[in-house]
């Protein structure tokens, strides 16, 4: 259970970086701080789909 709660919340992280990308667009460090953030996110859910 604490596994999916972890999971949801991840990709919760992956939706808000995605909006942040979006209103990010025409601003070069506002987009870099989120595409920084939206790689983040994608590494910290790297360990989820390794299988042990």
């Amino acid at each position: 259970m604490k596994n999916n709660i972890n999971f949801f919340g991840w990709i919760l992280f992956i939706i808000s970086s995605i909006c942040f990308i979006i209103s990010s667009i025409g601003n070069f460090w506002s987009m870099a701080g989120s595409l920084f953030f939206f790689i983040a996110c994608i590494v910290f859910l790297i360990p989820f789909f390794i299988k042990k």
